[in-house]
C-alpha cells in the first residue's frame, strides 16, 4: 500500500525526512515535483546548519558530497561523461540511480558538474563549503565565487593523474592561477600537484590550517613568511636549516602573528647546527600538549623539552627539531 507522505503532517514528515540521508533525499526528490517542492520548503523553514556542502571536480567525474557533523560524508549526486556508458545506447543527460547516489551522464560533463552542485545546493538550501579540484577544475573557482555571495571553507588541490599531457609552462600557469584566485576562510590543502619549475611570489591567507603534502619542493622561505596560517604543515620540504633561522627572526620580530603551529618535515636529513644567538633561544625540559583541528584531521602534538624562544610582544614558543623535522608550537595565551 503506497504512504501517502504529500498528505503527512508538517512534523510527522520533518521526522520522516530527518532520518533519510543526503543521498536518499536527493533520490526522493526525483520522485515528483510535488515531492521536490515539499523536500525544498522542509530546508528553507529548517536549514540543515550542521551539514557542509563539498563539490568535488576531476578529470573524470563531478560529486557533491555532503559531511554531517555527526555520521559519514555521503556522496548525495555525481555527474560522469557519458563514454562511462561505452557499449549501450543511451541518451544525453540520462539519470540513473545506483545504491550509492543518484548518477547523471553528459556529453559535456564539466556542465553537468554545474547542474548537480546547482541541483543539491537548491534542494538543500547551502552554498558551497568545500572544493577539491585538480589542476582540470580551475574553471570551478570563479564559477562558485560569481554563483554564491558566501566565501569557500577550504579548497583541496589534489594531484592529477594525467600531469603527463601538460608542459610545464602550462602546469606552472594553471598552478599559480589556483593559488591567486582561490578565496577560502579556513583551509588550504595542496597535494603534489605541481611541476619542478613552479614558483609562487604571492600571499596565502589569511586562514586557518594550510597543508602541503606530499611534497612542498616549490616552497621557498620569503612563500613560508608570507603564508598567514593559524597551522601550517609542510611536507618533503626542501628548506635548510638557516631558511628556518631566517623565519625565526620573522617571528620573533613581530611576522607571522597568527602562527600557532607549524611542521616541516624535510625530504632529506637537515643537520641543525647552534641558533642564531640574536634569537636567544633556550633550552627547556617543559612538556606541554597542542591540539590541531583541521578539516582532513585533528592531531595531537606533545611537545617535550627542546628550545624555548620569545617574541618581542614577551609570547614564548617551543622548538623541536631534528634531521627530518621541525616543530614549532606558539602558546598564544588565548589558544593554549
Amino acid at each position: 500500500m503506497p504512504f501517502p507522505i504529500l498528505r503527512t503532517p508538517f512534523v510527522v514528515l520533518s521526522e520522516i525526512i530527518s532520518l533519510l540521508e543526503p543521498n536518499e533525499l536527493v533520490t526522493t526528490s526525483f520522485c515528483s515535483k510535488n515531492l521536490t517542492r515539499l523536500l525544498k520548503g522542509h530546508f528553507r523553514q529548517r536549514k540543515p546548519s550542521q551539514w557542509k556542502l563539498f563539490m568535488l571536480d576531476y578529470d573524470f567525474i563531478g560529486y557533491v558530497r555532503i559531511v554531517k557533523s555527526t555520521g559519514p560524508t555521503t556522496t548525495a549526486m555525481m555527474a560522469k561523461h557519458i563514454s562511462e556508458l561505452a557499449g549501450v545506447e543511451h541518451k544525453p543527460n540520462e539519470l540513473l540511480f545506483s545504491a550509492e547516489s543518484p548518477v547523471m551522464y553528459f556529453v559535456d560533463r564539466v556542465w553537468g558538474t554545474k547542474l548537480i552542485v546547482d541541483y543539491v545546493t537548491d534542494l538543500f538550501n547551502l552554498d558551497v563549503y568545500g572544493l577539491y579540484i585538480d589542476i582540470n577544475g580551475f574553471w570551478a573557482l570563479d564559477w562558485i565565487n560569481n554563483r554564491q555571495k558566501k566565501m569557500l571553507g577550504g579548497i583541496a588541490l589534489a594531484k592529477n593523474i594525467k600531469n603527463d599531457c601538460y608542459g610545464d609552462q602550462i602546469m606552472c600557469l594553471l598552478s599559480d592561477y589556483v593559488l591567486r584566485n582561490g578565496r577560502f576562510s579556513d583551509w588550504l590543502f595542496i597535494e603534489d600537484n605541481f611541476s619542478d619549475n613552479f614558483r609562487f611570489n604571492g600571499k596565502l591567507g589569511p586562514a586557518g590550517s594550510l597543508l602541503i603534502s606530499p611534497s612542498s619542493h616549490w616552497v621557498t622561505i620569503d612563500n613560508l613568511m608570507n603564508f598567514d596560517f593559524i597551522n601550517m604543515g609542510i611536507r618533503g620540504s626542501r628548506l635548510s636549516y638557516s631558511d628556518l633561522n631566517s623565519f625565526l627572526r620573522h617571528w620573533r620580530a613581530g611576522g607571522s602573528p597568527r602562527l600557532a603551529c607549524l611542521q616541516v618535515k624535510f625530504e632529506m636529513d637537515t643537520e641543525f647546527e647552534d641558533f642564531d644567538e640574536g634569537l636567544e633561544v633556550v633550552e627547556t625540559n617543559e612538556v606541554r600538549k597542542y591540539r590541531v583541528e583541521a578539516e582532513w584531521e585533528d592531531s595531537d602534538y606533545e611537545v617535550q623539552g627542546g628550545y624555548s624562544i620569545q617574541r618581542m610582544d614577551g609570547v614564548k614558543a617551543t622548538i623541536n627539531c631534528d634531521l627530518r623535522e621541525f616543530l614549532m608550537v606558539v602558546w598564544h595565551t588565548d589558544r593554549n
